[in-house]
This record gives structure tokens, sequence and C-alpha cells, in this order.
């Protein structure tokens, strides 16, 4: 399956929705709900943009043989539909993310990092029952953030990543002066420490929260390190720390299913896997896997939450790229293979598949339809699905 969705500004971000439409889902024409914010040339242009994007049929080119089936010949006639709803926004958002929770709460608590330091906090709940509920009117409020994190101060930054694990809301922001600040609800508001995490004014790239421990979460850094946090901790500073590269950490991955796993995806190009159970303050650990396969920075990366073996990686050579970290490099049928062409030589056997999207600078993967993937570059958004995944 492939779309693509032009929009009138690029996007530098893109979240995907949870919705009750069921999990496991393979069958056609599928329907995605998505959120992105702008990156306007005129401030007062940006957006924060929530779509439905629905009747999404398979590509598929028939071969004469195959028997016509009434069925897939309608998913293929389909038309794609996309619902769209707007909020104004006054900066440009350098990443935005949905809280996993939202299908369980119903709350679809949405946060922005934007370029002014700002971060953001909407309910797009009201905008996810308009797409579904004919006639119902989006109220004003609803446009509104319904909290302005501004403990960075007009710092910008790009970490931000919502608690899989605390339902009912925790946020942790990072800026460009290194600080991180973790921002909670209460029973009546929400309440962000003022002691911010820090350990070098290096800018947080990334943030991560466990998929196991609640109070834990990493950062990636411009310093070339990767380190691992405690919410605990008094003095506020990381638990564990390691140098992942030589040039800047621009994104990191924590898997969902292996808790010990985080991947990282470098300045140079390269991308990593690490055991975290390596992790000590005496030694550095090395790498149980790394990629030097793209030659341009790193722009996101994404273990696929259904999974744990399968990567996603953007990168600025215009391309997202799918990896198996299963596959093992001594089977005999490639080593055959590479023997015969030396063009394959080139290419670790991991390397799933290479999708070609201009500028791409975000990718996420779709938790309730396996192997579908929504990415954002130059040329607005792509929803994709290979035979591969």
């Amino acid at each position: 399956m492939l779309h693509n969705v032009n929009l009138p500004w690029p996007c530098l971000t893109v979240d995907i929705l949870p919705d009750n439409l069921g999990n496991e889902r393979r069958t056609y024409p599928a329907s995605v709900y998505v959120t992105t914010a702008t990156q306007a040339s005129r401030n007062k242009d940006n957006n924060l943009i929530t779509m439905k994007l629905s009747s999404l049929a398979k590509t598929l080119v028939k071969d004469d043989d195959d028997e016509d089936d009434e069925e897939n010949e309608d998913d293929e006639d389909v038309d794609p539909i996309m619902d769209s709803e707007l909020i104004p926004l006054k900066d440009t958002t350098n990443r935005i993310r949905v809280s996993p929770h939202a299908s369980q709460t119903g709350e679809y608590l949405t946060a922005t990092m934007s370029e002014s330091g700002e971060a953001l906090i909407f309910d797009l709940s009201s905008q996810f029952k308009a797409f579904d509920t004919p006639g119902f009117i989006i109220p004003k409020s609803a446009k509104r953030p319904i909290h302005t994190i501004r403990n960075h101060g007009n710092v910008e930054g790009y970490g931000l990543d919502w608690s899989p694990l605390i339902n009912t809301g925790a946020l942790l922001t990072g800026d460009l002066s290194g600080r991180i600040h973790l921002t909670t609800r209460t029973t009546s508001s929400w309440v962000t420490d003022k002691t911010p995490f820090f350990a070098s004014q290096s800018s947080i790239e990334d943030i991560q929260w466990s998929t196991s421990e609640s109070t834990v979460f990493s950062t990636a850094g411009c310093d070339g390190y990767v380190r691992i946090w405690d919410t605990r901790s008094k003095k506020h500073k990381p638990a564990l720390s390691t140098l992942a590269s030589k040039s800047d950490v621009n994104v990191i991955s924590w898997c969902d299913k292996i808790s010990h796993l985080l991947a990282s995806g470098h300045d140079d190009g390269s991308w990593s896997v690490w055991d975290l159970r390596n992790f000590s303050a005496n030694q550095t650990p090395s790498p149980v896997a790394n990629y030097d396969f793209h030659k341009s920075p790193i722009t996101s990366i994404s273990f696929n939450p259904l999974d744990e073996s399968i990567i996603a990686v953007s990168s600025e050579d215009n391309t997202v790229t799918l990896w198996d970290l299963a596959v093992e490099a001594d089977d005999e049928e490639i080593s055959n293979q590479r023997k015969e062409s030396k063009e394959l030589n080139d290419i670790p056997p991991q390397l799933l598949f290479v999708h070609w999207q201009k500028e791409v600078k975000d990718v996420r993967w779709h938790k309730q339809i396996p192997g579908c993937l929504v990415s954002t570059g130059g040329d607005g958004l792509n929803i994709w699905k290979t035979i591969s995944v």
C-alpha cells in the first residue's frame, strides 16, 4: 500500500492517533488517523493538522491468470478519502507526539515542541469525534491548548515523549541547552518540575521513556551520548551514560517487546542497537548491532511495536529503510548471492526494503495495522506498507 498526502507546508514531524477500529487489521481498504504540524514560511500560517485517512486501498497489479474477486475489485476502485481539522499555531513545530493511552482514556492528549521553546498540550478528542460523528461541531475551547509548558524559556527543543506506562499523563520535554523537564498531571492541573534534569549543555535531540520501568527514560544528545535517567533521582543527573557516536545522536527508540534494547541514530549516517544490560559506570559498552549503510544524518528511528526484530530508519539521503535484525549474516544462500554480485557486498543482509521520500524527517509505525508506516517529508505524508513486513 502506498498513498501520498500533499500538504500546504512541509512538516517536520508526524504521529498516529490510536483508534477503536481493532488491532491486527490486515484487510483493505484501511483507515488511519494521524496528526502533524507545519513548518510554514510565515509563523502565522502554521497549523496543527489532524486527519482521518480512509478508503486506503492496496496497491496491486493483478496477473492475468488471477481469478477475479468482486471484493478485491471494489477495494481497488475505491477513492481515498481525507478529512482534516486545523488548529492555528504561532510557531513551527519541531516534534509532535500523541499519548499512547488515548483510545483507552478517551483523551487524545497531544503534545507539540515548538520552535519558540514552548511545549503545548492539546486534547484532540473533539477532532477525533468529529471525523466519525456527522454534524458534530468542535467547540472553540478544543482548538486551544489545555496547558502550555514555558519552563524552557525561549530555548527551542526537539525532545518530547509521553510515558507509555503512566496513563494519567507524564510528559518529558528537552531543549537545546541540555535541560529536560518532567510535566505530570494532578487531579486539577498540570505541574512541571522546576528543577530540570541536566548532564551537559549539549542539545537534547530526542527522549524516550522506558517501555517497562515507569520512572526510567533515555536521552540522545549532540555530544554523542546516550544517557539513562531515573525520575526519582534527587540530583537530577543520569544514572548511566555511554558515548554512542563521535557525531550527534539525533534519535533513539526503545524496543516495546524487549525492554533492554535501545536503538540510536547518528548524524554521521550510522545507527546502532544497544543492550542496556551492558551499560555500567565502569566500562563503555559495544553495540550489539551497528550499520553505516546511510551516508547522511539519521532523522528518525523506530522499533516495530509488533515485531522486535524490525526497525525503520529514515535519513537525509531521502530514504526510509526497513531492517530485520533476525537475519543471519552468514546465511548460505546470501553468501552465494554475494559471490555472484559485487553490488550485493555493499548491502547488509539485514536490509529488507528501501522507501524513497524527499527530505524525510519522521517515521512512525501503526500499532494496530501490522507493517503500516506513516512518514513525513518535503512532499507531504506517505502512508505505506510493504510485502516485507
